[in-house]
């Protein structure tokens, strides 16, 4: 590639970074928690910001129907599409907007979007509302060259990763909206994610019957049978550790009870007990069977309890992203230009996170996941109060993401 060019397409990017960084501001200040997941509004409001562009933002509404019995309130997916010469492949850039809700915790306002000491603070300040900026300002460096391009762009801005991404870039790829040639998703500027593993999300409502707490005998406790549950869940963590991936990044499967939720009072036995449960399965797992296992375990944890009645609910399967033929393409190009504007190596392994990128890998489409954002999850807070993101890891990566899209488009 012609040393110019780059340097044309580094310079537009540093010229332009004080926009890049008002716009990821706007992105971060409007508010998206899922649950309760009402995002349709800051879908409107990232489409009236690209148009200024002179931009056209495709809004792909969900039926309200499906994203209630979804358990979220409003989801619109955009589609920016970005049409060149015929020729070149069709390279697409996803990132998502909802977030979990911001917590306890925080010294800085988790929607202010503040800067301070080079550092940019919000929640999805790192994952991803980050890679909207990224992948917007990527695209207008690129196309500010003036130099012929071919093939397309695509940007995929999407709603529902926190609830598996189905109705996302799955209801997308589904509804036969998009099907590009390659694709980028967020993620982090110090390695290329290649692989990452499966997850599997069950809810378990231990059904008991109520009664006096003075009177325990007259009731059946489900709570008793919850922690029989929890027990065996527990249990067999030390067998998982003994199970080894051979994906670099990735070690063993995980298996934990996020949430708990039962009872009346505190004079009253428990009637019902509700249980979420997240099992992340290594690539090398095959996720119904690890289902299957599961299931079982919770079944024979409570197996001749008088009295008790179980409902084993899945609330999410999503399937590992693996290397597919064309994914050492990009990996190539983003490491080649890591290089360059990090001035050091850029890794390229799997992690042991889940992500919407799986299910473009699901349809035959390579993806790797590269984006804004520092060498370690811990490092940026991402979920925890005081979300953060060095600014300059911003400006790096879009100048990595361009370069990368001059490869593939460039003529």
């Amino acid at each position: 590639m012609d040393k110019q060019v780059q340097e044309q397409l580094t310079r537009w990017i540093d010229d332009h970074f004080d926009e890049e960084v008002g716009f990821l501001q706007q992105v971060i200040r409007i508010p998206t928690d899922t649950p309760p997941g009402n995002n349709a509004p800051h879908a409107e409001a990232v489409a009236g910001m690209v148009e200024e562009y002179g931009w056209t933002a495709e809004r792909h509404a969900v039926p309200p129907e499906r994203v209630r019995d979804y358990g979220m309130e409003s989801i619109t997916n955009l589609i920016i599409r970005r049409p060149y010469a015929a020729g070149g492949p069709t390279v697409a850039l996803n990132a998502h907007g909802d977030v979990v809700p911001p917590g306890e915790g925080w010294t800085k306002p988790p929607y202010g979007g503040v800067i301070e000491d080079g550092y940019i603070y919000g929640r999805a300040a790192a994952v991803s509302k980050s890679d909207f900026a990224t992948y917007v300002f990527a695209v207008r460096a690129l196309e500010a060259l003036g130099v012929p391009l071919k093939g397309a762009l695509e940007l995929h801005f999407t709603y529902d990763e926190e609830f598996g991404g189905l109705l996302g870039p799955g209801y997308l790829l589904e509804q036969n909206l998009t099907s590009p040639d390659y694709v980028i998703a967020a993620g982090f500027s110090y390695n290329i994610v290649t692989a990452h593993n499966a997850c599997l999300q069950l809810e378990i409502t231990v059904h008991g019957k109520a009664g006096h707490g003075a009177m325990p005998e007259t009731a059946v406790d489900a709570l008793q049978a919850a922690a029989r549950i929890l027990n065996a869940i527990y249990g067999q963590l030390p067998e998982l550790k003994k199970i080894k991936s051979n994906v670099p990044g990735i070690d063993s499967p995980t298996m934990l009870v996020g949430r708990i939720d039962g009872g009346t009072n505190t004079n009253v036995v428990p009637g019902k007990v509700v249980l979420k449960m997240d099992r992340r399965m290594i690539p090398e797992e095959d996720p119904a069977q690890v289902e299957a296992q599961v299931r079982a375990l919770i079944e024979d944890a409570v197996r001749g309890m008088p009295g008790i009645r179980l409902e084993i609910r899945r609330l999410l399967l999503s399937h590992a992203l693996r290397p597919l033929p064309g994914a050492e393409k990009l990996v190539a190009s983003l490491q080649q230009h890591g290089r360059e504007v990090m001035g050091e190596e850029i890794t390229a392994q799997g992690t042991p996170l889940y992500a919407d990128a799986r299910l473009y890998g699901e349809r035959g489409i390579p993806a790797v996941l590269y984006g804004a954002g520092p060498r370690t999850v811990p490092e940026s807070n991402a979920k925890k109060a005081d979300e953060k993101l060095a600014l300059d890891d911003l400006r790096k990566a879009t100048k990595v993401v361009a370069l990368t899209l001059l490869d593939f488009l460039g003529k």
